[in-house]
């Protein structure tokens, strides 16, 4: 069985992305586990940010690493959260208070669309000079009211109108297949098969 530390604390992008990875045979472990700290994000694309966080985790670890940076990018208000997305109401992170502000934000707006991103990286070491980069994008609408319990940060405010629910009332298996999420890691495992 092949390791893979897991550039991320967070509990629920770590069971989304284990499941994502079982087909592949991978041991999944949380950077948390072999008590790597988080890595610094200062950066102001996804793709940096996802970048510095994968060479970090491989540093400490010795063993291949993968990082996701994602966020939510809302057009109406400039691209933002975007990378500050678990940060948005400042910290500590707060899911609720991030969802708070952005209705703030939006109250008075009739474009409502919105994307997700994700941008994967894995460093099959730390000094990686060509790291396996995957990226997708989930696009949708943000509504006025949470609604659905599943998913975490957005989800419940973030509808998907080919689903005709928002990310929150999706089953996780069909939440895996379509966010975007799921299609960096469809790309990021073709990748991987190509090698």
């Amino acid at each position: 069985m092949k390791k893979l530390v897991l550039a991320s604390n967070n509990a629920k992008k770590i069971k989304e992305l284990d499941a994502l990875l079982a087909p592949l045979g991978f041991t999944v472990i949380a950077q948390g586990q072999l008590g790597i700290p988080e890595a610094e994000e200062p950066h102001v694309t996804f793709v940096e940010n996802a970048l510095a966080k994968a060479r970090h985790a491989a540093r400490h670890s010795g063993l291949p690493a993968l990082a996701d940076d994602s966020g939510l990018c809302v057009r109406a208000l400039g691209g933002a959260p975007g990378v500050i997305s678990a940060r948005y109401a400042g910290e500590p992170k707060s899911d609720a208070r991030n969802n708070a502000r952005l209705l703030a934000e939006l109250a008075g707006q009739t474009d409502r669309r919105a994307h997700f991103v994700s941008l994967l990286v894995l460093c099959r070491h730390a000094d990686d000079p060509q790291p396996i980069i995957a990226e997708g994008e989930w696009h949708g609408e943000i509504v006025d009211q949470r609604r659905g319990d599943g998913g975490f940060g957005y989800d419940p405010l973030f509808f998907v109108p080919a689903c005709g629910q928002t990310a929150a009332e999706l089953d996780a298996e069909t939440k895996n297949r379509v966010s975007h999420r799921g299609q960096a890691m469809q790309k990021l495992i073709a990748r991987l098969s190509e090698l």
